[in-house]
């Protein structure tokens, strides 16, 4: 059921995981899913993002609870204009993590992006943000510590 709030907006209600009307599961990150990041879209090194997206993919399965993480694994599959699973069955494009536009991500949209994921931030700051920031307006500050590897 949806109750009006928006995803990434509070924590989990009861002890059970649910991001509103979003559930969020974990996805491989594969080299045709990196292969299909549109350069574009990126304003810091593919080899970096990756790492960050397949860090917190990971942090997905290790700890599903981690709301700050969803937020930066939700921003990551946008950003790639990643498929994922549908909750009904089949894959879809990931959604946008604010303002859940169903659209493929591109330098338009992210711009409004950042600027929805900065006025939620006023209310709950978040991974959302950090990502949206260190991913394309600049920020030197990863949103997440990546160990240091060979990402690709």
């Amino acid at each position: 059921m949806h109750d009006g709030r928006r995803p990434f907006d509070s924590a989990p209600i009861d002890g059970h995981l649910s991001v509103s009307w979003v559930t969020i599961t974990c996805m491989e990150v594969t080299t045709r899913a990196v292969e299909g990041i549109p350069r574009g879209n990126l304003h810091v090194s593919r080899d970096e993002f990756v790492a960050l997206w397949r860090l917190v993919e990971h942090l997905g399965e290790v700890n599903p609870a981690d709301w700050y993480a969803a937020g930066v694994r939700a921003t990551c599959r946008w950003l790639a204009c990643a498929a994922i699973r549908s909750i009904v069955g089949g894959w879809e494009l990931a959604w946008a993590p604010v303002t859940r536009r169903s659209r493929l991500a591109h330098e338009e949209l992210i711009e409004a992006e950042l600027f929805a994921a900065e006025l939620q931030a006023l209310r709950n700051p978040g991974g959302i943000l950090a990502t949206l920031q260190w991913a394309w307006a600049g920020s030197s500050v990863a949103p997440l510590d990546v160990p240091s590897t060979n990402a690709g």
